[in-house]
């Protein structure tokens, strides 16, 4: 992905901000903790660059692109966006020890993808094949509704939790396999700042032992 691209989806680079020690390190791992789940999940793209650079309200981003287009999304893949969504944060919880306000736009579109996949595609088996989610007229000022009963809101709402919270574990159980490379990635990238794909899979396709030295 060329530069001046980068710069129309996520803004300038903010080279001139004062960032401290602890916060470069929480994204790193941060932004680490997605690359790596990312490459462990069999239906997602791969990593094509990863930066620590702040950029608009973003601390951080890894940059996934597509091998081909694509006309659907399946099930399966669209769970597979919300486990690497949620990499970032498993990331900082498993090294850290804390977490951070940093994953807050993670967490809104892992929430609103889960959404969509339950209320938009019929794609829970419990609620079924049905849309419960409209979009009124935008041009008329509208949104989106919901047109079902409180208690199938409600069931709606726990198929959500319970779908994010299935990938939450996914992603936890990536990071914990992948712990030598996350702080060898972490570290790289605290050092370089900004890494392509190709340095990524570099990094983890180096044997283990070879990190440790």
């Amino acid at each position: 992905i060329r530069a001046a691209e980068i710069k129309v989806i996520a803004g300038p680079e903010k080279h001139s901000r004062i960032i401290p020690q602890h916060e470069r390190e929480l994204t790193a791992y941060h932004e680490a903790g997605h690359a790596i789940v990312m490459h462990s999940l069999p239906n997602h793209d791969p990593v094509s660059q990863i930066s620590i650079v702040p950029r608009g309200q973003a601390g951080g981003m890894t940059i996934s692109l597509p091998e081909e287009d694509r006309s659907y999304l399946s099930k399966r893949y669209l769970e597979d966006e919300i486990t690497a969504l949620l990499g970032g944060r498993v990331a900082e919880s498993l090294v850290l020890g804390d977490i951070s306000t940093g994953a807050s736009n993670d967490i809104q579109r892992a929430s609103s993808l889960a959404h969509k996949m339950v209320a938009t595609y019929g794609m829970s088996d419990e609620i079924g094949m049905v849309a419960l989610q409209t979009q009124n007229n935008i041009y008329l000022g509208g949104d989106t509704s919901l047109t079902c009963s409180p208690e199938t809101s409600a069931m709606l709402d726990r198929k959500v939790i319970e779908l994010v919270g299935a990938q939450y574990k996914k992603a936890t159980e990536l990071l914990s396999a992948h712990m030598p490379k996350l702080h060898e990635l972490a570290k790289y990238l605290y050092e370089k700042e900004t890494i392509t794909g190709e340095e990524f899979m570099t990094i983890l396709e180096r044997p283990v032992a070879q990190l440790e030295n």
